[in-house]
């Protein structure tokens, strides 16, 4: 079962469950879906699909620490629940050391000796590791095993 078709069958659930919230979380994410499918006139892929879910969950995270910062106790806690929900269906994030470990491999198969050649490292460690880091981190490790 595809990730877009896992998401639609868990809003059915929800509804039936009357789970409000995962509802409506669920439904944003497959109207985002949804979206890209119709502006771009393709079926999205898994890969695509956890791309969508990387950039909810970003979106959350930002806005969770602005209603922190705010003092918007309410809030924060919503955004908690949908980011806790958005979380689950995105594969486990790797750790330092799986990341860093990796990477060297991919550092190392590349033959990369210069940051002239981080762009080079940077794209396949996007093919190779997917979503289970954020590019941030994975920029910063490169950088590291680079200079």
């Amino acid at each position: 079962m595809s990730l877009k078709e896992q998401i639609k069958n868990d809003i059915k659930e929800a509804m039936r469950a009357k789970d409000t919230a995962r509802r409506d979380t669920l439904r944003n994410l497959s109207a985002a879906i949804k979206q890209i499918e119709v502006d771009e006139r393709r079926e999205l892929s898994d890969a695509d699909v956890e791309q969508v879910l990387m950039k909810y969950a970003k979106q959350r995270e930002d806005a969770l620490a602005q209603f922190k910062e705010a003092g918007r106790d309410d809030l924060v806690a919503k955004e908690e629940a949908e980011l806790k929900i958005v979380k689950s269906y995105l594969p486990e994030p790797m750790n330092d050391e799986e990341l860093e470990q990796t990477l060297k491999e991919l550092v190392e198969a590349l033959e990369a000796k210069t940051m002239k050649e981080m762009g080079k490292v940077m794209a396949k460690a996007k093919e190779v590791i997917g979503s289970r880091a954020e590019g941030s981190r994975i920029s910063q490790i490169v950088k590291k095993l680079l200079s």
